[in-house]
Protein backbone atom coordinates (compact mmCIF):
# COMPACT_ATOMS: atom_id res chain seq x y z
CA UNK A 1 0.00 0.00 0.00
CA UNK A 2 2.48 2.36 0.83
CA UNK A 3 4.62 1.60 -2.17
CA UNK A 4 1.84 1.96 -4.62
CA UNK A 5 1.43 5.38 -3.03
CA UNK A 6 4.98 6.61 -3.23
CA UNK A 7 5.09 5.57 -6.56
CA UNK A 8 1.49 7.39 -7.40
CA UNK A 9 2.58 10.44 -5.82
CA UNK A 10 6.10 10.89 -7.31
CA UNK A 11 4.77 12.27 -10.39
CA UNK A 12 6.97 15.23 -11.11
CA UNK A 13 5.40 18.72 -9.37
CA UNK A 14 7.54 22.12 -9.29
CA UNK A 15 9.81 22.55 -6.11
CA UNK A 16 7.82 25.96 -5.45
CA UNK A 17 10.45 28.04 -4.59
CA UNK A 18 8.24 31.20 -6.30
CA UNK A 19 4.76 30.99 -7.32
CA UNK A 20 3.90 31.17 -10.24
CA UNK A 21 7.14 29.40 -10.82
CA UNK A 22 10.13 30.42 -13.41
CA UNK A 23 8.44 28.57 -16.26
CA UNK A 24 6.05 30.65 -16.53
CA UNK A 25 8.00 33.91 -16.73
CA UNK A 26 7.50 36.03 -19.75
CA UNK A 27 9.27 38.57 -21.52
CA UNK A 28 6.86 41.40 -21.67
CA UNK A 29 8.73 42.33 -18.22
CA UNK A 30 12.37 43.34 -18.52
CA UNK A 31 14.81 46.41 -17.71
CA UNK A 32 12.24 49.13 -18.15
CA UNK A 33 9.10 47.30 -15.82
CA UNK A 34 12.32 46.00 -13.65
CA UNK A 35 13.47 49.75 -13.39
CA UNK A 36 10.12 51.08 -12.51
CA UNK A 37 10.06 48.28 -9.63
CA UNK A 38 13.43 49.50 -7.62
CA UNK A 39 12.42 52.94 -7.89
CA UNK A 40 9.14 51.94 -5.89
CA UNK A 41 11.42 50.78 -3.36
CA UNK A 42 11.87 53.15 0.12
CA UNK A 43 13.27 53.32 3.03
CA UNK A 44 10.55 51.56 4.69
CA UNK A 45 11.82 48.29 2.72
CA UNK A 46 14.04 45.92 4.16
CA UNK A 47 16.36 43.76 1.20
CA UNK A 48 17.97 40.71 0.74
CA UNK A 49 20.90 40.62 -2.12
CA UNK A 50 21.88 37.79 -3.88
CA UNK A 51 24.82 37.34 -5.90
CA UNK A 52 25.50 34.56 -8.87
CA UNK A 53 29.22 34.15 -9.42
CA UNK A 54 28.10 31.51 -12.75
CA UNK A 55 31.63 29.66 -12.68
CA UNK A 56 33.21 26.43 -11.31
CA UNK A 57 36.68 25.00 -11.95
CA UNK A 58 35.13 21.81 -12.55
CA UNK A 59 31.58 20.46 -13.26
CA UNK A 60 29.79 18.44 -11.22
CA UNK A 61 27.64 15.86 -13.31
CA UNK A 62 24.49 16.16 -10.47
CA UNK A 63 24.21 19.93 -10.50
CA UNK A 64 20.85 22.16 -12.14
CA UNK A 65 22.44 25.78 -11.51
CA UNK A 66 23.24 27.76 -14.04
CA UNK A 67 27.17 27.78 -14.23
CA UNK A 68 30.18 26.64 -16.82
CA UNK A 69 33.70 25.35 -15.99
CA UNK A 70 36.46 27.73 -16.48
CA UNK A 71 40.22 26.65 -15.82
CA UNK A 72 41.19 30.67 -16.76
CA UNK A 73 40.26 33.60 -14.73
CA UNK A 74 40.09 35.99 -17.24
CA UNK A 75 36.34 35.05 -17.82
CA UNK A 76 36.17 35.90 -13.80
CA UNK A 77 37.32 38.99 -14.25
CA UNK A 78 35.39 40.08 -16.82
CA UNK A 79 32.31 39.10 -15.42
CA UNK A 80 32.32 40.63 -12.00
CA UNK A 81 33.04 43.99 -14.33
CA UNK A 82 29.52 43.55 -15.64
CA UNK A 83 28.65 42.63 -11.84
CA UNK A 84 30.05 45.50 -10.66
CA UNK A 85 27.93 47.96 -13.68
CA UNK A 86 24.49 46.08 -12.42
CA UNK A 87 25.26 46.51 -8.61
CA UNK A 88 26.16 50.25 -9.32
CA UNK A 89 22.96 50.73 -11.88
CA UNK A 90 20.62 48.98 -8.98
CA UNK A 91 21.78 51.26 -6.32
CA UNK A 92 21.39 53.94 -7.76
CA UNK A 93 17.77 53.33 -8.29
CA UNK A 94 16.80 52.04 -5.04
CA UNK A 95 16.41 54.61 -1.53
CA UNK A 96 19.80 54.32 0.32
CA UNK A 97 18.08 53.84 3.38
CA UNK A 98 16.72 50.94 2.73
CA UNK A 99 18.19 48.54 4.85
CA UNK A 100 20.42 45.39 3.50
CA UNK A 101 19.55 42.67 6.00
CA UNK A 102 20.96 39.49 4.03
CA UNK A 103 23.17 38.74 1.56
CA UNK A 104 24.10 35.75 -0.22
CA UNK A 105 26.94 34.53 -2.41
CA UNK A 106 26.12 32.04 -4.83
CA UNK A 107 26.52 29.76 -7.76
CA UNK A 108 28.78 28.62 -9.14
CA UNK A 109 31.37 28.64 -7.32
CA UNK A 110 31.95 31.80 -4.97
CA UNK A 111 35.01 30.40 -3.44
CA UNK A 112 36.89 30.59 -6.50
CA UNK A 113 36.97 33.84 -6.61
CA UNK A 114 40.54 35.60 -5.78
CA UNK A 115 40.77 36.88 -1.93
CA UNK A 116 41.05 40.32 -3.37
CA UNK A 117 38.21 40.17 -6.04
CA UNK A 118 36.14 39.00 -2.97
CA UNK A 119 36.81 42.00 -0.67
CA UNK A 120 36.21 44.42 -3.94
CA UNK A 121 33.16 42.63 -4.62
CA UNK A 122 31.68 43.56 -1.04
CA UNK A 123 33.39 46.97 -1.07
CA UNK A 124 30.99 47.85 -4.54
CA UNK A 125 28.03 45.95 -3.03
CA UNK A 126 28.98 48.36 0.56
CA UNK A 127 29.20 51.50 -1.57
CA UNK A 128 25.66 51.44 -3.53
CA UNK A 129 23.68 49.86 -0.49
CA UNK A 130 23.19 50.78 3.56
CA UNK A 131 23.79 47.25 5.37
CA UNK A 132 22.38 46.77 8.52
CA UNK A 133 24.83 46.02 11.43
CA UNK A 134 23.06 42.51 11.56
CA UNK A 135 22.87 41.79 7.98
CA UNK A 136 23.31 38.21 7.49
CA UNK A 137 26.04 37.34 4.68
CA UNK A 138 26.13 33.41 3.79
CA UNK A 139 28.58 31.87 0.96
CA UNK A 140 28.44 28.60 -0.85
CA UNK A 141 31.64 27.27 -0.13
CA UNK A 142 33.65 24.51 -2.36
CA UNK A 143 36.31 22.91 0.01
CA UNK A 144 38.53 22.20 -3.36
CA UNK A 145 38.91 26.02 -3.81
CA UNK A 146 39.99 26.90 -0.42
CA UNK A 147 42.92 28.36 0.87
CA UNK A 148 44.01 29.91 3.93
CA UNK A 149 43.58 33.60 2.10
CA UNK A 150 40.33 33.09 0.88
CA UNK A 151 39.12 31.79 4.68
CA UNK A 152 40.34 35.18 5.66
CA UNK A 153 38.77 37.36 2.84
CA UNK A 154 35.98 34.94 3.62
CA UNK A 155 36.21 36.35 7.41
CA UNK A 156 37.13 39.91 6.31
CA UNK A 157 33.98 40.33 4.49
CA UNK A 158 31.90 39.62 7.15
CA UNK A 159 30.61 35.94 6.06
CA UNK A 160 28.15 34.65 9.30
CA UNK A 161 27.34 31.27 7.38
CA UNK A 162 29.24 29.22 5.48
CA UNK A 163 26.88 26.71 2.85
CA UNK A 164 29.36 23.27 2.73
CA UNK A 165 27.87 20.88 -0.68
CA UNK A 166 29.08 18.15 0.06
CA UNK A 167 26.11 15.73 -1.56
CA UNK A 168 28.14 12.31 -0.50
CA UNK A 169 31.01 10.82 0.82
CA UNK A 170 30.99 7.41 -0.74
CA UNK A 171 34.25 7.63 -3.21
CA UNK A 172 31.62 5.67 -6.07
CA UNK A 173 29.16 8.03 -5.38
CA UNK A 174 31.23 10.78 -6.19
CA UNK A 175 33.21 9.31 -9.13
CA UNK A 176 29.67 9.06 -10.44
CA UNK A 177 28.96 12.19 -10.41
CA UNK A 178 32.80 13.88 -10.97
CA UNK A 179 32.58 15.64 -7.11
CA UNK A 180 35.11 14.20 -5.26
CA UNK A 181 35.47 15.45 -1.62
CA UNK A 182 36.85 13.71 1.01
CA UNK A 183 35.76 14.20 4.30
CA UNK A 184 38.80 15.49 5.67
CA UNK A 185 38.88 18.49 3.23
CA UNK A 186 35.39 19.01 4.48
CA UNK A 187 36.28 18.92 8.40
CA UNK A 188 39.18 21.46 7.41
CA UNK A 189 36.87 23.87 5.69
CA UNK A 190 34.42 23.81 8.52
CA UNK A 191 37.09 24.26 11.31
CA UNK A 192 38.56 26.94 9.45
CA UNK A 193 35.87 28.83 9.39
CA UNK A 194 34.58 28.20 12.84
CA UNK A 195 38.31 29.78 14.21
CA UNK A 196 37.45 32.70 12.19
CA UNK A 197 34.48 33.83 13.85
CA UNK A 198 31.86 31.93 11.70
CA UNK A 199 28.72 31.57 13.92
CA UNK A 200 26.86 29.29 11.56
CA UNK A 201 27.30 26.30 8.90
CA UNK A 202 25.25 24.82 6.94
CA UNK A 203 25.70 21.60 4.87
CA UNK A 204 24.15 19.90 1.82
CA UNK A 205 23.63 16.22 1.63
CA UNK A 206 21.62 14.40 -1.66
CA UNK A 207 20.15 11.43 -1.80
CA UNK A 208 18.72 9.72 -5.10
CA UNK A 209 22.24 9.87 -6.56
CA UNK A 210 23.83 7.28 -8.34
CA UNK A 211 25.25 3.72 -6.78
CA UNK A 212 23.85 5.50 -3.53
CA UNK A 213 22.13 2.63 -1.46
CA UNK A 214 21.18 3.04 2.39
CA UNK A 215 24.25 1.50 3.92
CA UNK A 216 26.39 4.72 1.36
CA UNK A 217 23.72 7.56 2.41
CA UNK A 218 23.75 6.52 6.06
CA UNK A 219 27.70 6.66 6.21
CA UNK A 220 27.32 9.88 4.88
CA UNK A 221 24.77 11.21 7.52
CA UNK A 222 27.23 10.09 10.51
CA UNK A 223 29.94 11.80 8.91
CA UNK A 224 27.81 14.83 8.10
CA UNK A 225 26.67 15.01 12.00
CA UNK A 226 30.14 14.37 13.37
CA UNK A 227 30.93 17.76 11.95
CA UNK A 228 28.05 19.31 14.29
CA UNK A 229 26.73 22.04 11.64
CA UNK A 230 23.91 24.13 12.62
CA UNK A 231 21.76 23.77 9.54
CA UNK A 232 21.27 20.45 7.58
CA UNK A 233 19.70 20.67 3.47
CA UNK A 234 19.10 17.22 2.75
CA UNK A 235 17.67 17.41 -1.37
CA UNK A 236 16.36 14.74 -3.35
CA UNK A 237 18.61 14.49 -6.60
CA UNK A 238 16.79 16.43 -9.52
CA UNK A 239 17.38 14.67 -12.85
CA UNK A 240 16.52 16.88 -15.52
CA UNK A 241 19.02 16.36 -18.78
CA UNK A 242 16.76 17.97 -20.50
CA UNK A 243 17.48 21.60 -18.98
CA UNK A 244 20.86 20.42 -17.92
CA UNK A 245 23.08 18.07 -20.63
CA UNK A 246 25.75 17.49 -18.25
CA UNK A 247 23.92 15.27 -16.60
CA UNK A 248 23.41 13.11 -19.61
CA UNK A 249 26.74 12.05 -17.84
CA UNK A 250 25.18 9.85 -15.25
CA UNK A 251 24.42 6.46 -16.11
CA UNK A 252 20.30 6.70 -15.34
CA UNK A 253 20.48 2.75 -14.68
CA UNK A 254 22.88 3.91 -11.78
CA UNK A 255 20.51 5.51 -9.87
CA UNK A 256 17.58 4.64 -7.46
CA UNK A 257 13.81 4.04 -8.47
CA UNK A 258 11.55 6.04 -6.40
CA UNK A 259 10.72 3.65 -3.85
CA UNK A 260 14.67 3.51 -3.17
CA UNK A 261 15.19 7.42 -3.27
CA UNK A 262 11.85 7.52 -0.62
CA UNK A 263 13.02 5.04 1.86
CA UNK A 264 17.02 7.10 1.45
CA UNK A 265 14.68 10.05 2.21
CA UNK A 266 12.72 8.87 5.06
CA UNK A 267 16.15 6.90 6.55
CA UNK A 268 18.41 9.98 6.70
CA UNK A 269 15.53 12.13 7.82
CA UNK A 270 15.01 10.08 11.10
CA UNK A 271 18.81 9.93 11.79
CA UNK A 272 19.13 13.64 12.15
CA UNK A 273 16.03 14.13 13.96
CA UNK A 274 17.33 11.19 16.21
CA UNK A 275 20.34 13.00 16.18
CA UNK A 276 18.71 16.01 17.77
CA UNK A 277 18.13 18.34 14.28
CA UNK A 278 14.52 19.66 13.77
CA UNK A 279 12.60 18.94 10.67
CA UNK A 280 11.95 21.91 9.27
CA UNK A 281 9.87 21.89 6.21
CA UNK A 282 10.47 19.02 3.62
CA UNK A 283 14.19 18.90 3.65
CA UNK A 284 15.76 21.00 5.57
CA UNK A 285 17.42 20.24 9.87
CA UNK A 286 18.50 22.60 12.28
CA UNK A 287 19.85 22.81 15.60
CA UNK A 288 16.77 23.63 18.11
CA UNK A 289 18.71 27.21 18.39
CA UNK A 290 18.98 28.21 14.95
CA UNK A 291 17.38 30.59 13.31
CA UNK A 292 15.88 28.23 11.15
CA UNK A 293 14.55 26.12 13.58
CA UNK A 294 13.12 29.03 15.60
CA UNK A 295 10.77 30.53 12.62
CA UNK A 296 9.76 27.14 11.83
CA UNK A 297 8.48 26.98 15.45
CA UNK A 298 6.93 30.74 15.42
CA UNK A 299 5.38 30.47 11.52
CA UNK A 300 7.75 32.76 10.14
CA UNK A 301 9.19 30.23 7.64
CA UNK A 302 9.70 31.40 4.32
CA UNK A 303 10.24 29.82 1.05
CA UNK A 304 12.47 31.49 -1.51
CA UNK A 305 14.92 30.87 -4.43
CA UNK A 306 17.69 29.45 -2.25
CA UNK A 307 14.92 27.18 -0.39
CA UNK A 308 13.98 27.90 2.77
CA UNK A 309 14.72 30.91 5.18
CA UNK A 310 14.05 33.02 7.64
CA UNK A 311 14.87 36.02 6.12
CA UNK A 312 12.15 38.28 6.64
CA UNK A 313 13.28 40.88 3.42
CA UNK A 314 10.19 42.57 1.81
CA UNK A 315 12.47 42.56 -1.59
CA UNK A 316 15.03 39.90 -3.46
CA UNK A 317 17.68 41.61 -5.59
CA UNK A 318 18.95 39.13 -7.62
CA UNK A 319 22.27 40.12 -8.96
CA UNK A 320 24.45 38.40 -11.45
CA UNK A 321 23.75 36.76 -14.89
CA UNK A 322 20.47 34.26 -14.22
CA UNK A 323 19.78 36.02 -11.18
CA UNK A 324 16.60 35.92 -10.12
CA UNK A 325 14.90 38.81 -8.05
CA UNK A 326 11.73 38.98 -6.04
CA UNK A 327 9.62 42.67 -5.40
CA UNK A 328 6.26 43.49 -4.61
CA UNK A 329 5.31 43.79 -7.66
CA UNK A 330 6.36 40.13 -8.85
CA UNK A 331 9.67 38.26 -9.91
CA UNK A 332 12.36 39.49 -12.63
CA UNK A 333 15.14 37.46 -14.00
CA UNK A 334 18.69 38.52 -15.71
CA UNK A 335 19.87 37.18 -18.89
CA UNK A 336 21.42 33.56 -18.35
CA UNK A 337 23.90 33.52 -21.07
CA UNK A 338 26.91 35.16 -19.00
CA UNK A 339 28.23 36.90 -22.86
CA UNK A 340 24.75 38.95 -23.57
CA UNK A 341 24.34 39.36 -19.57
CA UNK A 342 27.92 41.22 -19.78
CA UNK A 343 27.06 43.91 -22.54
CA UNK A 344 23.26 44.30 -21.44
CA UNK A 345 24.70 44.97 -17.66
CA UNK A 346 28.01 47.41 -19.00
CA UNK A 347 25.81 49.15 -21.51
CA UNK A 348 23.16 50.15 -19.22
CA UNK A 349 23.04 48.16 -15.59
CA UNK A 350 20.61 46.31 -15.81
CA UNK A 351 20.09 42.77 -17.74
CA UNK A 352 16.74 41.61 -16.84
CA UNK A 353 15.15 39.66 -19.52
CA UNK A 354 12.30 37.86 -18.52
CA UNK A 355 9.62 38.02 -15.64
CA UNK A 356 6.20 37.67 -14.06
CA UNK A 357 3.61 40.59 -12.71
CA UNK A 358 1.35 39.29 -9.83
CA UNK A 359 -1.94 39.67 -9.53
CA UNK A 360 -4.34 39.74 -6.36
CA UNK A 361 -4.69 35.95 -7.55
CA UNK A 362 -1.37 35.24 -7.65
CA UNK A 363 -0.72 37.01 -4.18
CA UNK A 364 -3.38 35.27 -2.42
CA UNK A 365 -2.79 31.58 -3.80
CA UNK A 366 1.85 31.89 -3.35
CA UNK A 367 0.74 32.63 -0.23
CA UNK A 368 -1.21 29.58 0.24
CA UNK A 369 1.52 27.56 -1.44
CA UNK A 370 4.30 28.89 1.15
CA UNK A 371 2.32 28.21 4.09
CA UNK A 372 1.62 24.63 2.89
CA UNK A 373 5.31 24.45 2.09
CA UNK A 374 6.98 25.58 5.65
CA UNK A 375 3.80 25.03 7.90
CA UNK A 376 2.09 21.66 6.24
CA UNK A 377 -1.28 23.93 5.85
CA UNK A 378 -3.12 27.28 6.67
CA UNK A 379 -5.77 29.01 8.31
CA UNK A 380 -9.00 29.75 6.57
CA UNK A 381 -9.01 32.76 8.63
CA UNK A 382 -5.98 33.64 8.09
CA UNK A 383 -6.33 33.59 4.05
CA UNK A 384 -9.80 35.55 4.47
CA UNK A 385 -8.45 38.69 6.26
CA UNK A 386 -5.19 38.67 4.20
CA UNK A 387 -6.92 38.16 0.58
CA UNK A 388 -10.99 38.35 1.41
CA UNK A 389 -11.60 38.25 -2.57
CA UNK A 390 -10.17 34.62 -3.17
CA UNK A 391 -10.31 33.14 0.42
CA UNK A 392 -13.93 31.09 -0.84
CA UNK A 393 -12.45 29.83 -3.74
CA UNK A 394 -8.76 28.86 -1.77
CA UNK A 395 -11.06 27.33 0.55
CA UNK A 396 -13.01 25.34 -1.48
CA UNK A 397 -10.21 23.86 -3.21
CA UNK A 398 -9.25 22.93 -0.36
CA UNK A 399 -12.18 21.39 1.39
CA UNK A 400 -12.98 19.67 -1.87
CA UNK A 401 -8.97 18.13 -2.07
CA UNK A 402 -9.67 17.00 1.76
CA UNK A 403 -13.25 15.52 1.30
CA UNK A 404 -11.78 13.21 -1.68
CA UNK A 405 -8.62 12.86 -0.21
CA UNK A 406 -8.37 8.30 -0.08
CA UNK A 407 -4.97 8.92 1.03
CA UNK A 408 -5.07 10.76 4.57
CA UNK A 409 -2.39 12.95 3.28
CA UNK A 410 -4.62 15.63 4.67
CA UNK A 411 -7.65 16.77 6.92
CA UNK A 412 -9.84 19.91 7.85
CA UNK A 413 -8.92 20.77 11.30
CA UNK A 414 -11.87 23.35 12.48
CA UNK A 415 -10.61 26.84 10.95
CA UNK A 416 -7.30 24.94 9.40
CA UNK A 417 -6.06 22.91 6.35
CA UNK A 418 -3.71 20.57 7.70
CA UNK A 419 -1.45 17.73 5.70
CA UNK A 420 -0.73 14.86 8.10
CA UNK A 421 2.67 13.48 9.22
CA UNK A 422 1.90 10.92 6.48
CA UNK A 423 1.49 13.65 4.18
CA UNK A 424 4.24 15.54 4.81
CA UNK A 425 6.56 14.15 2.51
CA UNK A 426 4.26 14.83 -0.52
CA UNK A 427 4.31 18.84 0.30
CA UNK A 428 5.05 19.45 -2.96
CA UNK A 429 2.32 17.44 -4.29
CA UNK A 430 -0.65 18.67 -2.08
CA UNK A 431 0.71 22.25 -3.26
CA UNK A 432 -0.23 21.53 -6.42
CA UNK A 433 -3.32 21.27 -5.49
CA UNK A 434 -3.59 25.10 -5.22
CA UNK A 435 -1.26 26.14 -8.56
CA UNK A 436 -3.98 27.50 -11.64
CA UNK A 437 -0.95 27.75 -13.55
CA UNK A 438 0.30 24.38 -13.80
CA UNK A 439 -2.43 22.99 -15.75
CA UNK A 440 -1.35 25.21 -18.57
CA UNK A 441 1.59 22.59 -18.99
CA UNK A 442 5.07 25.11 -19.20
CA UNK A 443 8.23 23.63 -17.61
CA UNK A 444 9.24 19.72 -17.02
CA UNK A 445 9.98 19.15 -13.27
CA UNK A 446 11.49 16.40 -11.15
CA UNK A 447 9.81 13.78 -9.67
CA UNK A 448 8.47 14.62 -6.17
CA UNK A 449 10.10 12.93 -3.88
Amino acid sequence: MQDALVERLSSPVPRYTSYPTAPHFNESIGSEVYADWLSGLTAANRLSLYAHIPYCDRLCWFCACHTKQTLRYEPVEAYLKGLYAEITAIGARVDRAAPVTALHFGGGSPTLLRPDDMRALKTCLETNFSFAGDAEISVEMDPNDLDDERHDALAGIGMTRASLGIQDFDPRVQKAINRIQTFEQTRGVVEAARARGVRSVNCDILYGLPFQTMETLAETVRAVISLAPDRIALFGYAHVPWMKKHQTMIDEAALPGILARFEQMRMAGEMLVAAGYEAVGIDHFALPADRLALAARNGTLRRNFQGYTDDQADALIGLGASAIGQLPQGYIQNMPATGEYLRRAEEGGLAAVRGYALTDEDRARAYVIERVMCDFGFSFADVTGRFPSFAGVIGGEAKVFAASDKDGLCRIEGDCFRLTLAGRPFARTVAAVFDAHLASGRGRHSVAV
